[in-house]
């Protein structure tokens, strides 16, 4: 499992922490771009400098999926 991310309810779940909303936001965006292109969306939430993300695959029954790892590993890159 990808480190930081945890699982927890049939999902992998990580809050991210930024400087600003700004930040969080920008961080929200690119996100958004990957999972497009993935085709496979999260569900998430922000609050101000704050986003969490769940990942679990809606047409596997809610279950954690290999397309959630290769989301999740594509998230941490974001941040290297």
């Amino acid at each position: 499992m990808e480190s930081n991310w945890k699982h927890k309810d049939d999902k992998l779940t990580r809050t991210f922490e930024f400087e600003d909303f700004v930040n969080a936001f920008g961080f929200m965006s690119k996100v958004a771009l990957l999972a497009e292109k993935q085709e496979h969306h999260p569900n998430w939430s922000n609050v101000y400098n704050e986003v969490t993300i769940e990942l679990t695959s809606h047409d596997a029954g809610n279950k954690v999926t290999e397309k959630d790892h290769r989301l999740a590993n594509a998230i941490d890159a974001l941040l290297k």
